[in-house]
């Protein structure tokens, strides 16, 4: 008998160089195929609903694999989280058919990036911000974001060289905001929430970069929309650094959980 299994899963993605296997790095799908191989012995290649980037985050990334254990779901994810590493850990699991690609099941995906522009240096949380050393203008920033909202071509947001045939994407919705509570401080960050069917390689990374600009005056509110029509790399502004990328959430079509559960950080 064999089972497939679908998983929740959050991590800090500092010390991994992403999510996908790579020959002599750490990386998290590393990690879970070694925790199954532990359980079960089984050699697997876990599959996962995003390829997350050297250093980004996730409060929510979907992850399967099949097995041929006759272990219940509830049982793998306690399994699992006794062997995982601590910056790696599994918020909940179901059993799926047969077949089941989280890839092709994501429809949505919600990204957070966090911009740290307070005067003082962030400490707890420095690996989990860009810490930009200027106050931005948090309201130029939303307005100027307003133009990326729909279906597009963002060839100009994705890094080239690219394999990827279309550049449409379509974003649902793009946010411009203070947190107003916070265990820095109020307003000691700007967060930047994309939500959408898809997204280009450092996409969300590009448009967080962009957004820095017109937000430390270095480019005007109107400069993104010629960034978006010119469809070209260059046009735009530069790519942020990872550490302040979260996957916050995804939605699956036909989803093992009807309700997607609120995560908080690991």
């Amino acid at each position: 008998m064999t089972r497939t299994i679908c998983l929740r899963l959050a991590y800090e993605g500092t010390r991994y160089s992403g999510w996908q296997m790579q020959p002599g790095r750490a990386t998290v799908q590393g990690a879970l195929a070694a925790a199954i191989r532990a359980i079960s012995g089984e050699e697997v290649v876990p599959l996962g609903s995003s390829r997350t980037d050297a250093g980004v985050h996730a409060l929510d990334q979907v992850a399967c694999f099949a097995s041929g254990k006759d272990l219940a779901a509830d049982v793998w994810v306690r399994a699992l989280n006794a062997r995982l590493p601590p910056d790696v850990t599994v918020l909940d699991g179901r059993e799926v058919p047969p077949g089941f690609d989280p890839t092709r099941a994501a429809v949505r995906k919600r990204y957070r990036y966090r911009i740290h522009d307070a005067p003082w240096r962030p400490v707890l949380e420095r690996q989990l911000v860009w810490r930009w050393k200027s106050r931005l203008d948090a309201a130029a920033m939303r307005a100027a974001a307003e133009v990326l909202v729909g279906e597009h071509d963002f060839t100009s947001f994705e890094t080239t060289p690219s394999q990827r045939l279309s550049k449409v994407r379509t974003i649902h919705s793009l946010e411009v905001s203070r947190p107003p509570l916070h265990d820095d401080a109020p307003g000691a960050e700007i967060w930047i929430e994309v939500e959408g069917n898809g997204f280009l390689y450092n996409m969300v990374r590009i448009i967080a970069g962009s957004l820095v600009m017109v937000g430390s005056k270095r480019r005007t509110r109107d400069w993104l929309a010629g960034a978006l029509a010119a469809r070209s790399r260059p046009a735009a502004g530069p790519t942020a650094p990872p550490e302040g990328l979260v996957l916050v959430s995804t939605t699956l079509a036909d989803s093992p959980w009807q309700n997607s559960p609120t995560h908080s950080a690991p």
